[in-house]
């Protein structure tokens, strides 16, 4: 970073001995380029199109230190991330501190047959060979200069494989835990899930913070769903006000498949979300459920893109956003429907609510087609709470505090309601509860 007193390649080149995969010929030539190409880009800027309403200045400032390069931090124990577990849910667990796993923390003996979690760090040190194709496949090669240093600094992360025609009854949590260490960590976090043919299952990837420290986290999850599987893919954020979160998701369906995504952003100094789904296979689905509750001077950015190849195959996309204080808010959703994806059905909607004169959000639905017989929509709306409405509740006898709070939790309430995991679903409408009463 422009601040720290050493580039990311000279990092790289000082640390590289550590990462692993060591002796992967495959993995140093694909880390190698990506920081290549980090070196030609550099950082986004609002120059870019796709960061114009995000400024990272404030984010270079500050010196973090890969979390790799470092001993680990004081012991973190089971209370420390207690109040973070869904209770009673029973879920196989696998926890991450700074982005290491840690498994004396984590609960895999619930793994349903069938169901394969591992540390990445692991995979790539005992089969690496195993995981060429994945690496190099579906993320992109995109200006991007975070999922650049993701690919050359990756250290660990979830290595998820249902295998074909399992079912996976409970949710996987996969915990990754910002432990406020003195000095500011920075995470560098590869996830992979793999739903083979045939297979059921819902993956929970979720992001907390123990305090306010400044914390890095720069994840990338690739998600491999073969024909006829069906992956419910949970992404929470709650971190803590120190907290910078940048993350990647890249989806690819195979034909017949189905992928759910609920997305929740809540807490964090400044998150960008970048999501990137292309249905391959015809009769693919996917369902983008989003929502994102800002306040004080927190920053949301949610970037979305669903490529449409190959006919019959459809799209649900649903945002919404509620943003209080100085909170700022970016929605960027692009749809792209290819020549030869005929009888496409896509739908995109994206709705604000701001609570205050100060909160702000940027809004873009796009519409990208090149075919004839497709069913397409797209909309957005930015709004404040009704005053008739809230006048009719205290006419009730509601005070203003319960009226506001109503109203904002039924206009969130679609959204969490579409989750199927009910123990998710609760911790979400908890979520909302808690930062009201702020």
């Amino acid at each position: 970073m422009a601040a720290s007193p050493v580039t990311p390649l000279e990092e790289y080149r000082s640390l590289r001995g550590a990462l692993p995969g060591q002796g992967q010929a495959w993995l140093l030539a694909l880390r190698e380029d990506a920081l290549r190409r980090f070196s030609d880009r550099g950082y986004p800027s609002p120059r870019d199109e796709a960061w114009k309403y995000t400024n990272i200045a404030p984010l270079l400032k500050q010196t973090f230190v890969p979390s790799f390069s470092v001993e680990p931090p004081q012991k973190i124990v089971a209370v420390d991330i207690a109040a973070s577990l869904f209770v009673d849910a029973d879920m196989p667990l696998a926890v991450f501190v700074d982005g290491r796993f840690d498994a004396t923390l984590s609960n895999l003996s619930t793994l349903p047959p069938g169901v394969e979690l591992r540390s990445l760090r692991e995979v790539l040190d005992r089969d690496g060979a195993t995981l060429e194709d994945l690496l190099g496949g579906t993320v992109p090669q995109e200006p991007h200069g975070f999922i650049e240093l993701n690919t050359a600094f990756m250290f660990d992360g979830a290595y998820v494989r249902i295998a074909p025609e399992a079912v996976a009854e409970r949710p996987l949590h996969l915990l990754f835990v910002a432990s406020g260490a003195t000095q500011p960590i920075a995470s560098y976090l590869r996830n992979l899930l793999i739903a083979a043919q045939g297979s059921r299952a819902a993956v929970v990837e979720h992001y907390v913070s123990l305090g306010d420290a400044p914390s890095l986290c720069n994840v990338a999850t690739q998600c491999v769903i073969e024909r006829n599987a069906a992956l419910d893919h949970y992404k929470l954020n709650e971190e803590g006000a120190g907290a910078y979160h940048f993350s990647g998701l890249y989806i690819e369906q195979a034909r017949d498949s189905r992928y759910n995504s609920h997305n929740v952003a809540a807490g964090g100094r400044l998150i960008r979300n970048d999501l990137r789904c292309v249905l391959a296979g015809e009769g693919a689905e996917c369902v983008l459920n989003g929502l994102y509750l800002g306040q004080g001077r927190e920053h949301i950015d949610n970037q979305t893109s669903v490529e449409h190849r190959v006919p019959h195959c459809s799209s649900r996309e649903w945002y919404k956003g509620v943003l209080d204080g100085r909170a700022r808010g970016v929605f960027s959703g692009h749809v792209m429907v290819r020549q030869d994806a005929q009888k496409t059905d896509a739908q995109q909607m994206n709705n604000n609510l701001l609570l205050s004169d100060e909160a702000e959000v940027d809004t873009r639905p796009q519409l990208e087609i090149y075919a004839d017989d497709v069913k397409c929509s797209h909309g957005s709306t930015v709004g404040q709470l009704n005053s008739d409405v809230l006048f009719y509740l205290r006419t009730r006898g509601i005070d203003e505090n319960e009226a506001r709070r109503l109203l904002v939790t039924a206009f969130a309430q679609d959204v969490v309601s579409r989750m199927a995991a009910a123990p998710v679903r609760e911790w979400a409408e908890r979520l909302i509860a808690a930062r009201l009463a702020r």
